[in-house]
């Protein structure tokens, strides 16, 4: 029997994928600066910063470096409560530095105006910035993407489009426009840094990070962060993907029933009974739940008020909107905000504040689409 050694063998063999793909020696290193907030997310994180080890292995060079920053230089704790070590806080970078702002959890309250001016002053001296997941949250809220595309990750689309009007967003997995990035969080940072390689290094590069990943799709800035809708919904029918997909892109102002089943070639009560063998629910009632699922996002993710919430997934009445909210997930849209809307609280409702507004605030939107809508939702 082969007894086992005191000292711990060593190897000076290099790993396999090291210098297998032979480049030019750059001009200089490539540098990225991650900007840690509390609680971000690890996967969007780690999906950046990999294929730039990769790219260093694969090459045998260290054509990318990188620093973890934090805003006090102190260690940072993400959503899953590990715990890393940064290298700086909000130090001076170069115009040649990259910066990635990586965001997760309550971005709004991660983001301090210590951060914000950091990021102006950065970028005011050239440095490419960017936001992974809700980082682009941050970027925006600075200012720096005013007039550009952008992206961040679809459960805050809603809201982003909602406080940044100025910003072109998109619904890509990641989005290049000049010298801002974005990417939608999770293994979209993949794609992103994938990008970045093949177009500093070329496509051979990144091909072969891209296998080291076993990563064996790589996804452009035209690829849709969400599944498709007959994915999604778990049917291939494509005039309910047509009508659904018509639902998703008009919240503020739906359309009927009667309406949908026209642009689709077939009757409203073919309509009702194709949602009913497919979805187990009328086209009514899934098109409330996707305004009602834009309504909380809004409500968890904003600051915007009750009234203009109810506004903005298209209900004329906030009394409507409570009794719809209510009666689906059976608390009121006051309550998810953590105010009761009682009289003078923030966030209740001022009969007072509809004065202004160009519409009976008891009527329906829609008699035809939304009349008696709370009924058909489960109590």
């Amino acid at each position: 029997m082969r007894l086992p050694s005191a000292t711990p063998r060593t190897h000076s063999r290099p790993a396999p994928s090291q210098g297998t793909v032979r480049l030019n020696a750059p001009e200089r290193k490539r540098r990225f600066i991650f900007l840690l907030l509390d609680r971000f997310t690890m996967m969007a994180f780690a999906s950046a910063i990999e294929p730039l080890r990769l790219a260093n292995q694969v090459s045998g060079q260290k054509i990318y470096d990188w620093k973890l920053a934090s805003e006090d230089g102190q260690d940072v704790t993400c959503s899953n409560g590990t715990v890393l070590r940064v290298d700086m806080g909000l130090d001076e970078v170069t115009r040649d530095d990259t910066v990635l702002v990586c965001g997760g959890i309550d971005v709004a309250e991660a983001t301090t105006k210590q951060i914000l001016n950091w990021l102006r002053r950065e970028a005011r001296r050239g440095a490419t910035m960017g936001g992974l997941c809700t980082g682009a949250w941050a970027v925006a809220k600075a200012g720096l993407l005013d007039g550009k595309r952008a992206t961040i990750h679809w459960e805050n689309q809603d809201s982003f489009f909602e406080d940044f009007e100025g910003v072109k967003l998109a619904k890509s997995v990641f989005v290049i426009d000049g010298n801002r990035l974005t990417s939608a969080g999770g293994t979209a940072s993949i794609d992103l840094m994938l990008k970045l390689i093949a177009r500093d290094h070329g496509e051979g590069l990144a091909n072969t990070v891209a296998d080291q990943l076993i990563y064996n799709s790589i996804r452009t800035d035209q690829d849709s962060q969400r599944l498709s809708i007959p994915t999604r919904i778990g049917v291939r029918h494509p005039k309910l993907a047509q009508v659904i997909g018509r639902m998703e892109a008009n919240i503020e102002e739906p359309i009927s029933p009667s309406k949908l089943a026209e642009e689709v070639g077939m009757s409203t009560r073919q309509l009702e009974r194709l949602f009913r063998r497919y979805l187990n629910r009328s086209p009514k009632r899934y098109y409330m739940e996707i305004r009602l699922q834009k309504a909380r996002n809004l409500l968890m993710q904003t600051e915007m008020s009750v009234i203009n919430v109810a506004l903005a997934c298209g209900f004329a009445s906030p009394s409507h909107f409570s009794k719809c909210y209510r009666a689906h997930y059976r608390t009121t849209p006051y309550r998810e905000r953590g105010t009761s809307g009682a009289p003078g609280e923030p966030g209740s409702f001022d009969p007072t504040l509809m004065a202004d507004l160009d519409f009976d605030p008891e009527a329906d939107f829609d008699p035809e689409f939304d009349d008696d809508l709370a009924d058909d939702l489960p109590e």
